[in-house]
């Protein structure tokens, strides 16, 4: 492990920006899109918790506004009416939570591919509750990309905590 959180060791260096200007100006393109994603995460997360998801069943009235907007035989209206409507309180928590974690993972660089997991898995619910259109694509895109690279070892708490904890799963 120690070997590869040395390949991120001097990238900051501009004797590395100038010998891989391609792959550094890929390195900050990553790393805004990273923040911009975590950004968009907060406000919606901050958004629940302000419009008292946690403790309100507006999300089972939104579930129960979209299901009468599909047709009956969709895929979407089955996993509504056995898992998200019946629920609705967890997935709420679920959601809330799991959108100010992964804002706040992405944003500093911590536990960044756990946070990338984290955003996956509520976009792929979104999408299998009915939600799916294409303005979802870029979203998974985005998370793909923080999946396969590890720019929290470039920029963010990860590149910390993983030269203490080498072999920890957490900061990779």
């Amino acid at each position: 492990m120690t070997r590869s959180l040395d390949r991120y060791a001097n990238i900051w260096t501009w004797d590395w920006i100038r010998h891989n200007p391609l792959r550094s100006f890929g390195i900050v393109i990553q790393l805004l899109l990273r923040t911009l994603f975590s950004i968009f995460w907060l406000a919606a997360g901050v958004n629940k918790v302000r419009k008292d998801w946690l403790t309100t069943d507006i999300l089972k009235e939104i579930f129960l506004d979209r299901l009468k907007e599909m047709p009956p035989d969709a895929f979407a209206v089955f996993y509504l009416q056995t898992f998200a409507i019946p629920l609705y309180k967890l997935v709420a928590w679920v959601v809330t939570f799991g959108e100010l974690y992964a804002a706040l993972g992405l944003l500093l660089g911590l536990t960044t591919r756990w946070a990338a997991w984290v955003s996956l898995f509520i976009l792929v619910n979104l999408a299998i509750g009915g939600y799916y259109d294409a303005s979802l694509l870029p979203f998974f895109i985005l998370n793909i990309v923080f999946l396969c690279w590890s720019s929290g070892l470039w920029f963010g708490l990860d590149r910390i905590l993983a030269r203490r904890h080498p072999d920890s799963r957490w900061f990779q």
